[in-house]
């Protein structure tokens, strides 16, 4: 199996528990450089990982460790799609370089590793791609429409493989949608402030103290430990029936009740979709 975005968090932790689950993983990350906490953890955790460069802003760097790692194994049968990036800034304040950048990682990075993968599912009629979405890739957020935009193309991005791709060849997609998560992730969204500006002082700035101050603090479950989210992909890799969409804990699943409560899990919408569309792909 291949796991991008490895170099901490949820990428590391998934990489982790799948290699305790059997899983020969090369786990993968734009800069080797970073690679010392992984290895430092898999070492304390008993199991072998498999480190390799790829960056998924740069096609050619996917496509190179894919034809790598085909070529030493001969297949890929799981694609975790877990390097991403946040945004948390007002459609104003953002610089049409910070929107390209973050649909360009979020979005785009999972469709390269997709096509290079995906060719070799195909052709075994075996694999389960899993992207990691976010609770914010189903509900829209203050400060977050541009990172929500992201989430929200790949969550149709899923959805539409889901509906031809699955069923005609035999292969698996699946979007995991975390609430919050309690790692560098949550932590770089406050960097990526700091690092484009800081909080401006212009009307947006009350409502931005609101927002922010409204994610300190928090005991209602919000936010997941890197481990608990990981679980949730594990168990999905691991289903003979794995859903379409799923939410990581009860904070995700009521905040998005209100989209997800009629199909929570896509499988009614993926047969609604094939039947008007495509008929009987048996």
């Amino acid at each position: 199996m291949l796991v991008t975005g490895t170099s901490s968090g949820l990428g590391a932790s998934v990489a982790i528990q799948a290699a305790q689950a059997g899983y020969l993983v090369y786990a993968t990350m734009r800069n080797l450089e970073k690679r010392n906490g992984l290895e430092g953890a898999a070492e304390a955790a008993g199991v072998p990982l498999r480190l390799l460069e790829l960056d998924v802003a740069d096609t050619a760097s996917v496509n190179a460790a894919v034809d790598r790692i085909m070529a030493k194994e001969g297949r890929i049968d799981v694609l975790v799609a877990n390097a991403g990036i946040s945004f948390a800034r007002s459609t104003e304040q953002a610089s049409e370089d910070d929107i390209s950048k973050v649909l360009d990682i979020n979005f785009m990075g999972v469709v390269r590793c997709v096509k290079a993968v995906l060719p070799h599912m195909r052709q075994a009629r075996f694999g389960h791609v899993i992207a990691i979405s976010s609770g914010g890739g189903l509900v829209g957020q203050p400060f977050n429409e541009i990172y929500c935009a992201s989430k929200f193309a790949l969550e149709g991005y899923i959805e539409g493989l889901a509906s031809y791709v699955g069923p005609a060849f035999g292969l698996h997609f699946t979007a995991v949608e975390p609430g919050g998560i309690s790692s560098q992730f949550a932590a770089s969204a406050l960097k990526q402030i700091e690092e484009t500006g800081g909080i401006r002082d212009d009307a947006y700035k009350p409502i931005m103290m609101k927002y922010l101050g409204s994610r300190e603090g928090r005991t209602d479950g919000i936010f997941q430990t890197p481990d608990e989210v990981a679980e949730v992909v594990i168990d999905c890799m691991t289903s003979d029936d794995p859903p379409i969409r799923t939410r990581t804990s009860e904070w995700s699943e009521r905040f998005s009740t209100l989209k997800t409560q009629a199909d929570p899990d896509g499988k009614r919408l993926q047969k609604q979709v094939i039947g008007d569309m495509l008929g009987d792909l048996s």
